[in-house]
């Protein structure tokens, strides 16, 4: 192997790129201006000292530089979190979480299903989003199962994890993989490239996931939130049965309909004719309205999951998103000793009444004929610009905190419909991931499925600047010949060890490195290294490009590692002990799984 020579360019690039890591991992200076700064360093001192290429061009100008927020893998990586946006927001993966816990919720099983589930679905969406909905659906599963909540959000992003190894757009680690490979001269990776391997290492990690890591987590419980302690408060609501809802022809028994077992019916009016406890033979009909006891979450669960369900004030339903919250009634308010009706409470705030909260006592009467008291908190629901605008309204005070958007099902097919026209023409290789993924974005916005505040809402400025600081790091490491310097002291290192070896070695280095800095740095950093050392031992870079997409995924063992992490540390009460107790045995077993299949299944003596 050549000899590579140690340069000052290249003491440059590494004294820039070693700051930065140890800003990033201290954290006391926000990300994003850590990434400013890191970029800004390279312009400066590669303008003041230039890494002049045969033609006398400097090859680290800022051009160079700053193409990272151009490349393709971060444009892709936005607007796939967009797409993602689309799912939230029409409440499809909702609804599928929901399926899955009706079916497998009375036995241990449910766990293990929901977690293969997670990891299929993070295979194609971004793991944030998808654990931020299953995590309630764990938090249910723990109680309904007696089980400490502790024992399952680690391996619920542990299991995201995994299903993103296993495609090119399961991870913006694997498509910042592919574009430095590109930047190094190779060919990028194609949708399933790397899915074998990526379903093995998945399948040997759910196995521990399951089987092993809830029985060496921590006992402790989710702690009670704020939210969670109102909960169960109740509010009277008034709801319209159209002649497409559910209900009809079903009768509640014992004031309870068993469609909607969260709620209690406290009085049915059809007509003139008022009808009031016990509700016996009666059936309910189109045009029905029921008074009904029910807490915030049941009544939202209700009139989003049943079309046919009409809140008070809200019998149109319009098809843009909407935003629902508490607001209470202050004690000057002119809606005191008025029904909301004559105040025309829908009229002056374009925001329907839902639902009235009174601490002093459950009141049997329609919603439209009870008569406001200051201290009453009313459940609105409306576009959020209107909602907002309640802040500065002096008959209620908003709630900020429990303001939440809805998910809108009325346009949840043409999203599941842009989600797989994207999936389709990436895999078929019809289009190039960044196109599919740009052309999906638009749509989503262009067809209504998301307004442009809400895609924007979607994009991560940590992602952005993390990506594109990430691609100048690799870009100062490649053009200084940094890359090739670090391959030649691995390759010195590791003696005459064949290239299996040396791959085992260097993927158990990349994994470690992943729990300490950021995922992104750790992909676009060793992807050169990787071609370099490949290129050294005269073997095909594949091998060692996917060693670095397994890799950098291995952040099991801290919750800076990966986002989803830090995500579930509060929901199971975890310390960062926790994720070394329970991850770093999941690092090595990955590790072993890939070091015997990956130099068989590549070839590699």
């Amino acid at each position: 192997m050549e000899a590579v020579t140690f340069t000052p360019h290249m003491a440059l690039a590494y004294g820039v790129i070693l700051i930065a890591l140890v800003l990033y991992m201290r954290e006391r200076v926000p990300m994003e201006l850590t990434s400013l700064g890191v970029v800004a360093a390279f312009m400066i001192l590669f303008h003041l000292f230039p890494v002049a290429g045969s033609d006398g061009v400097n090859r680290l100008d800022a051009t160079r530089l700053l193409e990272g927020f151009a490349n393709p893998a971060l444009v892709a990586v936005l607007s796939l979190l967009i797409i993602g946006e689309g799912l939230v927001r029409t409440g499809i993966l909702d609804r599928a979480s929901q399926i899955i816990f009706r079916v497998g919720r009375r036995s241990l099983l449910s766990i293990g299903l929901v977690l293969i589930v997670v990891a299929t679905v993070s295979g194609f969406l971004n793991n944030i989003p998808v654990v931020v909905i299953f995590i309630p659906i764990m938090q249910a599963l723990a109680d309904r199962l007696r089980q400490p909540t502790g024992r399952l959000m680690m391996p619920l992003s542990f299991a995201a994890i995994l299903g993103g190894m296993t495609t090119l757009i399961g991870s913006s680690t694997n498509l910042l993989v592919s574009s430095a490979l590109v930047e190094a001269g190779e060919a990028p990776f194609g949708f399933f490239d790397f899915t074998v391997p990526g379903l093995v290492m998945a399948g040997v990690g759910l196995i521990y996931v399951m089987g092993v890591a809830p029985r060496i987590l921590p006992h402790r419980e989710g702690p009670i939130t704020p939210s969670a302690e109102g909960a169960g408060r109740q509010f009277i609501a008034q709801i319209t049965v159209s002649e497409n809802s559910a209900l009809v022809g079903t009768g509640p028994v014992a004031g309870i309909f068993p469609k909607m077992p969260a709620m209690t019916l406290r009085m049915i009016q059809r007509g003139d004719e008022i009808m009031l406890p016990p509700f016996e033979d009666v059936i309910v009909q189109p045009g029905d309205v029921l008074a009904i006891a029910a807490t915030r979450k049941t009544l939202t669960e209700v009139l989003t999951g049943d079309p046919g369900l009409l809140g008070a004030g809200n019998e149109t339903r319009l098809p843009g998103n909407q935003t629902l919250a508490e607001a209470m009634v202050t004690p000057s308010s002119r809606l005191i000793g008025q029904t909301l009706g004559e105040a025309h409470f829908q009229d002056a705030h374009h925001c329907a009444v839902l639902g009235i909260r009174r601490r002093s006592r459950m009141i049997r009467a329609q919603l439209t004929d009870i008569h406001v008291e200051a201290g009453d908190v009313l459940l609105v629901l409306g576009r959020s610009a209107d909602v907002r605008m309640l802040r500065s309204d002096p008959e209620v005070l908003l709630m900020e905190w429990s303001a939440t958007d809805l998910p809108t099902p009325y346009y949840s097919a043409r999203a599941i419909l842009i989600f797989l026209g994207v999936i389709a023409c990436a895999a078929s290789g019809l289009l190039p991931i960044a196109v599919a993924a740009v052309c999906g974005a638009g749509l989503m916005v262009a067809t209504g499925v998301l307004s442009i505040r809400e895609a924007t809402h979607a994009l991560d400025r940590q992602i952005i600047m993390m990506i594109g600081t990430a691609l100048a790091m690799g870009a100062a490491l490649q053009e200084t010949g940094g890359a090739a310097f670090l391959a030649h002291i691995l390759i010195g290192v590791m003696g005459d060890a064949g290239p299996a070896a040396v791959l085992s070695a260097f993927f158990l280095l990349v994994a470690l490195l992943s729990n300490v800095i950021s995922t992104k740095a750790c992909a676009v950093l060793f992807t050169p290294i990787a071609v370099d050392l490949a290129h050294s031992l005269g073997v095909d870079p594949i091998a060692f490009a996917v060693a670095v997409v397994f890799a950098a995924n291995c952040s099991f063992a801290s919750p800076i590692g990966y986002q989803t992490n830090l995500l579930v540390m509060t929901p199971g009460q975890y310390r960062f002990t926790d994720f070394i107790r329970a991850g770093t045995p999941l690092i090595f077993i990955i590790w072993l799984a890939f070091s015997f299949f990956a130099p068989w299944y590549y070839g590699l003596s």
